[in-house]
């Protein structure tokens, strides 16, 4: 096993928590995680049917035989469950009792709220960092085998294809995720969506463009995403809302949760094709806000990442927020520094005066320069350096 930067957290919060509840997409490895870093619990898996039909028709006989604890996988299956946990866990009144899993974002975190509420701690599981991969020796020189094969376990456990086996994620996806929570009559309208949308990975939501391309209502166009949002598919950075005195834009940015997905929904099947493709930017972009995104979720903690972008086209691709600081990022799939990178960053900081702190640039390229002109520029592969020397530097 690659070991996930999370177990830390998630043991911690163990020692604290009647309840650690591991939300994430599917097969980025919230099971592996789960048993390794608690061998001694019990393991039970709720998608299988003679196990969920024990707990849905006699759950108090079914947690009898785990009130020494117990890892529950895919817990949404059985969500009537969770009250009978709740009571089992204020009676027994103790730490560290049952480790949940689940997929389905939405259904997870409702169900989980109105029952297990001040009983769990609630960590966000994403397919493997760039961090995780270099711990293992797993590294590459070309920047598009990170956006090709993406995270996702079973590509580096199984050594997969990385074209078939997001064929396979999808189509699992769709036949149990999308079926669960969307009734949909046309299935290929729908894939169809999903390759516009990641069409647009990085760019702002418009969802009527979306929609008169699809034929389908704005209303319906928002809907799915809000289904693909929920089923760990994509994810939205919105803007940030200031005191610039500037006219800013206020749809979201779409990001796909793994860039290997977007990658193959797109149609790109190699290498080759990668470094031609338009759309090479966005995905690089995408990539680098997952590994924030990561960083953050693996400390168990939220994003706190915003953009902001004006009417009139500046961008700031990433805002960091700290307390009631402002930490700009800026991302480039050039191997190469130019000084125009730090252009919009200078705009915010005159803007925003000291709230807005020293800019940063990530890059693909090698040189990294630790302060230039109130900004830093740093490796892709190395995100880490900016929580370390921008949000906690040594004393």
């Amino acid at each position: 096993m690659i070991p996930r930067n999370l177990e830390s957290e998630l043991k911690q919060m163990f020692k604290e928590y009647p309840i650690v509840t591991i939300t994430g997409p599917r097969q980025s490895g919230k099971t592996t995680l789960a048993r390794h870093s608690f061998p001694k619990l019990a393991y039970v898996n709720l998608e299988k049917p003679d196990v969920r039909l024990m707990a849905q028709s006699d759950p108090n006989s079914f947690l009898e035989k785990y009130k020494n604890g117990a890892i529950f996988d895919e817990i949404q299956r059985v969500p009537t469950l969770l009250s009978y946990i709740q009571v089992l866990v204020d009676e027994q009144n103790k730490e560290g009792q049952f480790i949940l899993t689940g997929s389905n974002q939405l259904t997870m975190i409702e169900n989980v709220a109105q029952s297990l509420a001040g009983r769990t701690a609630i960590l966000k599981l994403l397919p493997f960092s760039i961090n995780e991969l270099s711990k293992v020796s797993i590294e590459y020189k070309d920047t598009n085998n990170y956006l090709y094969k993406g995270g996702f376990p079973r590509i580096y456990d199984k050594k997969q294809n990385p074209t078939k086996a997001y064929r396979n994620y999808l189509e699992t996806y769709i036949e149990k995720d999308l079926r669960q929570v969307l009734n949909i009559k046309d299935l290929d309208l729908f894939q169809r969506f999903m390759k516009m949308v990641a069409a647009r990975v990085g760019q702002l939501l418009n969802a009527t463009s979306i929609g008169n391309e699809l034929g389908v209502s704005n209303h319906t166009v928002k809907h799915w995403l809000s289904v693909l949002e929920t089923t760990f598919i994509i994810f939205k950075i919105t803007p940030y809302f200031n005191n610039f005195n500037k006219r800013i834009v206020k749809s979201p940015k779409i990001y796909f949760v793994d860039p290997g997905l977007a990658t193959y929904l797109l149609g790109i099947n190699d290498l080759n094709q990668l470094s031609r493709d338009p759309l090479r930017g966005q995905l690089f972009e995408n990539l680098v806000v997952l590994e924030f995104i990561k960083h953050q979720f693996n400390k168990g903690l939220d994003h706190n990442l915003y953009f902001f972008r004006d009417n009139t086209g500046n961008e700031v691709d990433l805002i960091f927020t700290n307390s009631s600081y402002l930490f700009p990022v800026e991302i480039k799939s050039s191997s190469t520094y130019s000084p125009q990178f730090c252009k919009t960053i200078k705009l915010l900081q005159k803007w925003g005066g000291e709230r807005v702190k020293e800019g940063t640039i990530v890059y693909s390229g090698d040189e990294e320069i630790s302060s230039l002109d109130n900004c830093s520029v740093i490796n892709f592969r190395n995100i880490h350096k900016f929580f370390h020397q921008r949000l906690f530097p040594s004393p």
